[in-house]
């Protein structure tokens, strides 16, 4: 090397000056030229646009041109010596000529970065800072080499050299700024860009970019707005469909590997095999073909690993390096206590290790935060992907498939499922990184102690087994807990879907229990997995502990010259401490990756269910006359099950209308599935030509405004959009609604009428502007007269619909004669088709079926038929042959009421005064002279569903005291004293060792190796038994805790008022029952567990230094205010953002839940691309979150440890037990039981119901719904309640049961009050058959009799009664038969036997022989209804008196004969209903 250079200077403390000549100014220029060629290629690969010269650019490059010919005039110099004959070492040739290379390849990439779109250069600011550090060193030399007046004979390299560090200097300075963005980048046009995709190298390190953020969420609370957008490649639009690709390809690749493999095997049988084939059995090769076809699943796991799996990689890269870069510190501090050792050795080396100390754990920090960084970034994308993935799929799975991932389970997998993954990449790295580090450590140690260290590797040899034995039981009970949790969430989300039910029958205790059976079981599961925890936590907390006891007692005792002296000790302890961290990870890490193997089964199982084929319904416009065609046609619901439809031949010529009709349950509803594609097509052709629109039989509603409810995404154009309202019936509807068209609508159309409902959905179809209408009874839901006019304007010949061809499955047989054709169906098969002449003339099925359901056979007198006959209109009155009649010859009773109504009807119906067609003419023109919806956007709105909040500023010490009284105060205050014990213990370990060392100071080593060994095993020993009795007690409280808080949420939200769910959106209450209660029940324990571990610890390092080194008590307090104060700093804006994030979730599940139940609309629609998109905004919205929360803890980087982290954290986590307390606590309604006011056993014993002057309005600060009402129904009585929409009859049964409180008044019933007596006694004594009926999930005998009160011969008998005994008892299981989620496959009864029977509005669906029931019920009868035909004709005539209803007041109240005579509004209703 002498020869290379010039001799070394022996001068200290300088470097020698050959080192300074080479290695000093290489090191930057090898660094430059290793990166460059993978820089520049990855420039190639992401270009990001392109930015125009700056004058920053152009100074760049003019100071990079100077360098390089500074550099090369030190060359030329040189040569020009050397020509004079002055011979120079080589470096001086070398050194310049590279140094001058690089500075151009430096220059070249400023441009070359310019053109590629690059702000700011990592490369080139780390490259600049190499050189200004390298150059240090020889500034210093030089400099020192001036002052002692050696002058030097080469001024022109000195100046030379000041030039190339000044330089280079602000070369760097330069570096720190940014360019401009590139030319049409989304920074230019977003006004709210993250400042992450324009910060600066420095920045980006330091975090720098988020302190803005982190300052105005100090000055004030964060809201939404304060967000920045998201970064394009975090975006779902990216990173879903990403996912999506990779899946695909994963599935494409297993099923062509099934199929290679299957050939192969069919080949190997070969034609020579034939006979040795042909004698496998079919039974053996079905299993052979399904155990291959078991086998050939395709792996979730690698599409995740190969979408997500390179960006994730830069993050481990940064790991490794922050793992090198950890041992660094033992090294340095060897180096440090070896110079306390030598007095002679000069002051700068301390310094310099000291300094080199600091740098080591600065650089150390920064590193380890870009790995979280992108571990975090991962994790978002990881989690966003999985849940669009979720979600796209839910859109297209099979009936089948929906049996087995109900909504609360598809629900989980979208929160608890897909977080998992989150939460463990996060950590991740740990699987190789914790590996290496212990090598690493037991490498040094080696090198330290010799191999004593091999007792401590047979300790942590003996601990695998057993943390594999606890990782293995925790990931069998982690799938139990799961399978517990998902049928709670799924009780849930029916008992919130169903809780006016339930509050109508008090139903609340049997279902609440259900809840808590359910949590018991989870808790159950959850305590076990806890106590396992308990005992990693205490072998790992141990290990390190046990791993030094081992090594250092074997040391010491193995050889009688093995001194532990302080330089041995404290530099294997510091190693023990590195060890500590991948002993205590390794485990979590584990037992998290087993957690989240449970879910990537889960979630791969969902994503690999059936989807319904998009090719069953051949969709291309092929030159035909038929619009709808279906050729042999067999479909089922599910590929096992029996086929609901068999043999279909239907034609549909272009531009007809086809009635499809047929008694309940003969598949019509399925026909039109199968034409919409949603049944498993077992044989046969669908060929459907154009668009479709499709009106469920139960109208689906979104959460929004009418308007964007009618137009589906469709652009608004006004005169269209104003013929359909009208068309549909829905302008007058537009004057009641308070804010028009621009009201919300709440979940499921929770503030529309059902018949508003259904005309919301028919509008739809309308304003759709397809090719093919598919309505499926779209006129049962609504009044007599609207059905009419719907059937008029919309549906017949000569609406709104003529020339579209129609398909309407329908009960109204009045409609019959005007459609072109009619299909009968028949026990799922075609029986007839042809037109309404035809078929009655052929005298079969559909002759059959209109005998059934007509009126005719009960009206004997001769002028009432020649009267129907000769009416105006059409052969039938306004559906009076409506199947809802439901009559049978063997009602007497009703048949003589029918017959007298008839006739009063016919008398009235001679009067003049009151034609059919003037009056609907004279509606119509009514109609049109209406405001335009236009005109009423002005009107200010009241949102009915308000935004969710959120609390703001710390979180209240209240919440903390909630947390710890769940927990119990006892035992808080016993966990907290035993983690005291363990610091103590800790530090006693820690003092002890110091003693230790000392007595190898004072020679006596030997005479006290066992004392010392015993004592310091026994304090360890000690505290690995407080850890585990920590942890015991912790996993008791944890348990204490999440029971205590799951059951006062519970118990709160049973008592809350029907209100609260009108206007809260389903998603907020789940997200607390599964999210929230997720975090306390797993995530805010671990957090406890760490905080106390962290703050017992810091305490413990203090007084530890404190006792060695009294003067630090001194800056303990400026130091502790300081931490104080960037905690707060850091957790304002940290505990907002998990306040917000915990809000964005809800409109996730919401809208997650509201999509299941539309999917056949929105697919008919062919909207599925745009409700990917809408929930692509809801996770986006999360996913900015999620971006802002994953930089939050990354801003005080250089100032902050893992305590503020943790307390940090456990402030964030604490927000759950927040929120689930915020809606523990929300308003109750009236006590359940008042003790001292409980009604009689047998009450009421006669049935009387007294209203007295009874008012009641829904909400504070609304108007009265009813205003002084006062009647009185006797005992027995049948009283009707009929009146038009919003008059007020669904209040009366609210009134009745109390949901609804009183404004003013009193209902007395059999002389008892009913606002003074509990809500139980009150509804537990009434009967209801609601009017939208609910079905839970469980046994149809649960159904009925959820208490289990009465015998199994009672069940039967009110099946009978209710025309279900021969369904339930063809059933194999009979009364344990399962009802399906919602209860989608039964009709709905009710089983209670009580004197007051309230009926609402249930004509529609209890079938035939209702009007018997009525009849014959000797209580108290109360029936609400609209005035649908069906209701006129045959309920009310059991009623012996109607009340008649308008906004609000009672009109009429009197028999039907007299309110007929007084010709007011209940005999216009009646003229309305085709009976006039």
């Amino acid at each position: 090397m002498e020869s290379f250079c010039l001799p070394k200077n022996q001068y200290l403390p300088d470097l020698p000056a050959c080192f300074q000549l080479s290695v000093l100014p290489w090191a930057p220029c090898i660094f430059l030229w290793l990166t460059s060629p993978f820089y520049i290629f990855y420039l190639k690969r992401n270009n990001r646009g392109y930015i125009m010269m700056s004058i920053l650019n152009r100074i760049k490059t003019v100071l990079g041109l100077i360098l390089w010919i500074v550099c090369w005039t030190d060359l030329f110099s040189s040569f020009h010596e050397m020509s004079q004959n002055q011979l120079k070492p080589p470096v001086y040739f070398v050194t310049p000529l590279v140094l001058g290379m690089t500075m151009l390849l430096a220059t070249f990439l400023i441009q070359f970065e310019r053109l590629k779109g690059v702000q700011s250069s990592g490369v080139l600011f780390i490259f600049w800072t190499i050189s200004v550090l390298c150059a240090i060193m020889p500034f210093r030399s030089k400099i020192m080499n001036a002052s002692q007046a050696e002058v030097s004979n080469d001024k022109l390299r000195f100046t030379m050299f000041y030039i190339y560090f000044g330089l280079t200097l602000l070369q760097l300075i330069l570096s720190c700024f940014n360019e401009k963005p590139p030319l049409f980048s989304s920074v230019v046009t977003d006004p709210n860009v993250c400042p992450e995709t324009t910060a600066g190298f420095l920045s980006k390190m330091t975090f720098w970019w988020f302190t803005r953020m982190a300052i105005k969420g100090y000055k004030s609370p964060l809201e939404n707005k304060d967000l920045w957008s998201l970064n394009k490649h975090d975006s779902s639009e990216l990173v879903v469909p990403n996912l999506l690709n990779e899946w695909e390809v994963e599935k494409s690749k297993a099923q062509s590997e099934q199929s290679v493999k299957e050939q192969a095997a069919f080949r190997k049988a070969g034609p020579g095999a034939e006979p040795n084939h042909v004698s496998v059995s079919p039974e053996e090769e079905e299993v052979l073909l399904s155990k291959r076809k078991e086998a050939r699943q395709p792996s979730f796991l690698r599409a995740l690993l190969r979408a997500f799996g390179p960006y994730f990689l830069i993050g481990s890269a940064f790991k490794l390096l922050q793992d090198l870069i950890t041992f660094v510190n033992p090294q340095l501090l060897r180096m440090l206590i070896a110079f306390t050792k030598q007095p002679q050795a000069p002051s700068w080396w301390g310094y310099s290790l000291a300094f080199l100390m600091f740098s080591a754990s600065l650089l150390q920090t920064l590193i380890l935060h870009q790995h979280f960084q992108y571990c975090f970034v991962t994790g978002m994308r990881l989690r966003s992907g999985i849940v669009g993935a979720i979600y796209r799929k839910s859109l297209v799975i099979t009936n089948e498939a929906k049996r087995s991932s109900t909504v609360g389970e598809v629900v989980n997998l979208m929160s608890v499922d897909a977080q998992r993954f989150m939460d463990l990449t996060t950590f991740l790295n740990m699987l190789w990184s914790a590996p290496l580090q212990i090598v690493l450590a037991l490498f040094f140690l080696w090198q330290n102690l010799g191999p004593s260290v091999l007792a401590g590797v047979a300790v942590m040899v003996l601990l695998i087994p057993f943390n594999a034995f606890i990782a293995m039981k925790t990931r069998s009970y982690q799938v139990e807990q799961m399978k517990y949790k998902d049928e709670r969430i799924k009780l849930m989300n029916e008992i919130l879907n169903g809780i006016k039910v339930l509050k109508l029958y008090a139903w609340e205790t049997s279902f609440k229990q259900k809840i808590l059976q359910i949590r018991q079981k989870e808790l159950h599961v959850l305590r076990k997995a806890s106590y396992l925890s308990a005992l990693s936590t205490m072998a790992w907390t141990s290990a390190p502990f046990l791993v030094a006891l081992t090594t250092f007692a074997v040391f010491v005792t193995v050889d009688v010259n093995n001194i532990l002296d302080a330089e041995k000790a404290f530099v294997s302890l510091s190693l023990f401490n590195i060890l500590r961290f991948p002993l205590n990870m390794l485990p979590q890490v584990i037992s998290s990756i087993v957690q989240a193997s449970v879910s990537l089964k889960r979630i791969q199982g969902f994503l690999s269910h059936d989807e319904l084929d998009p090719e069953s319904v051949d969709r291309r416009n092929n030159a035909s006359e038929y619009a709808v065609s279906v050729v042999n046609g067999k479909f089922s619901w599910a590929k096992q099950d029996q086929a609901a439809l068999d043999n279909i031949n239907v034609m549909v010529p272009q531009g007809s209308l086809l009635a499809v009709v047929g008694h309940v349950g003969c598949g019509k509803t399925s026909l039109v599935c199968a034409l919409l594609g949603e049944m498993e097509k077992l044989e046969g052709q669908i060929s459907i030509q154009g668009s479709v629109a499709y009106v469920p039989q139960q109208a689906w509603i979104q959460n929004a405004t009418l308007r964007d409810n009618i137009l589906f995404g469709r652009p608004y154009a006004e005169q269209k959009y104003r013929c359909v309202l009208e068309a549909c019936a829905l302008t007058p509807d537009l004057e009641v609604l308070p804010g028009g068209d621009q009201t919300e609508i709440g979940e499921k159309g929770i503030n529309l009428s059902g018949g508003q409902r259904q005309r919301v959905s028919l509008a739809r179809a309308l304003y759709s502007g397809a090719d093919v209408y598919l309505l499926d009874d779209p006129l049962s839901a609504v009044d007599a007269h609207v059905a009419k006019h719907i059937f008029d304007n919309v549906i017949g010949p000569e609406g709104a619909l003529k020339g579209k061809t129609r398909i309407l499955v329908t009960h109204g047989i009045s409609f019959l004669p005007q459609v072109h054709n009619i299909l009968v169906l028949v026990e799922g098969r075609v029986s007839e088709m042809g037109s309404y002449q035809d078929l009655l003339k052929q005298n079969g099925a559909f002759a059959e079926f209109l005998r059934n359901y007509s009126l005719e056979d009960i009206i004997e007198d001769d002028d009432v038929t020649d009267l129907l006959v000769d009416d105006e209109e059409e052969e039938f009155p306004d559906d009076a042959l409506s199947n809802h009649t439901d009559m049978v010859d063997n009602e007497p009773v009703v048949n003589e009421a029918r017959r007298h109504f008839m006739r009063q009807m016919s008398i009235m119906s001679n009067d003049p005064e009151n034609p059919k067609k003037m009056s609907r003419r004279r509606r119509c023109s009514e109609r049109r002279h209406l405001e335009s919806p236009s005109e009423k956007k002005e009107l200010k709105v009241e949102k009915l569903i308000q935004a969710e909040t959120t609390e703001t500023g710390r979180v209240k010490l209240k919440v903390y005291w909630e947390y710890a009284k769940a927990v119990g105060p006892l035992l808080s205050l016993f966990i907290c004293v035993l983690y005291g014990c363990q610091s103590a213990t800790s530090i006693g370990a820690n003092v002890w060792l110091s003693e230790w060392t000392n007595d190898a100071l004072l020679n006596r080593t030997q005479d006290r190796v066992h004392m010392r060994v015993g004592v310091y095993a026994a304090l360890g020993i000690s505290q690995g038994v407080l850890v585990m009795f920590s942890s015991f007690t912790l996993a008791l409280g944890k348990i204490q805790a999440a029971r205590k808080l799951h059951q006062t949420l519970l118990d709160n939200k049973f008592h809350t008022p029907q209100s609260f769910f009108d206007t809260t959106p389903i998603g907020r209450i789940i997200n607390r029952f599964s999210k929230d209660i997720y975090v306390i029940d797993e995530v805010l324990p671990s957090t406890v567990l760490m905080f106390l571990g962290t703050f017992f610890a810091s305490l413990s390092t203090m007084i530890v230094i404190i006792f060695s080194t009294p003067i630090f008590a001194l800056v303990i307090g400026p130091l502790a205010l300081i931490y104080f104060f960037v905690q707060r700093f850091y957790v304002a804006t940290s505990r907002q953002l998990k306040r917000l994030e915990s809000v964005s979730r809800s409109p996730i599940y919401s809208h997650f839940s509201e999509t299941i139940t539309g999917t056949s609309v929105i697919r008919a629609y062919g909207r599925n691309t745009a409700f990917v998109l809408l929930s692509d905004m809801k996770v986006w919205s999360r996913s900015r979150l999620d971006a802002c929360s994953s930089s939050r803890m990354f801003s005080v980087t250089m100032s902050l440890n893992w305590m503020v982290r943790m307390t940090s954290d456990l402030e964030s986590n604490i927000v759950a037990v927040e929120r689930v307390k915020e809606y523990s606590e929300t308003v109750t309604e009236a006590p359940w039981i008042v003790k001292d006011k409980q009604p009689p056993p047998d009450w009421p014993p006669k049935g009387n119901v007294e209203f007295i002057d009874y008012s009641v309005r829904y909400r504070e600060g609304l108007d009265l719904v009813l205003r002084n009402i006062s009647l009185e129904v006797k005992g027995g009585e049948k009283i009707g309640i009929v009146g038009r929409t919003g008059a007020g009859k669904s209040s009366m049964t609210l009134c009745l049961f109390r949901l609804l409180e009183a404004a003013d008044g009193e209902i007395v019933i059999d002389e008892v009050k009913i606002s003074e007596i509990g809500l139980h006694d009150l509804r537990s004594k009434l009967t209801i058959i609601p009017q939208e009926p609910v079905l839970f999930s469980g046994t149809l005998r649960m159904n009925l009799d959820p208490f289990e009160k009465y015998s199994e011969e009672d069940v039967w008998k009110v099946l009978e009664l209710s025309h279900l005994k021969k369904f339930v008892s063809n059933q194999p299981s009979k009364l344990e038969l399962e009802c399906s989620e919602g209860g989608e496959n039964l009709r709905c009864l009710v089983f209670k036997k009580k004197k007051i029977l309230l009926l609402h509005q249930n004509g529609t669906k209890l079938g035939k022989g209702f009007g018997a029931c009525c009849v014959n019920i000797k209580k108290t009868l109360i029936m609400i209804h609209k005035e649908r035909v069906h209701m006129l004709n045959s309920v009310l005539f059991s009623c012996d008196r109607v009340l008649v209803l308008d906004k609000g007041k009672i009109a009429e109240f009197d028999t039907p004969t007299n309110l007929l005579a007084q010709k007011g509004i209940f005999y216009g209703m009646a003229k309305d209903a085709g009976l006039a």
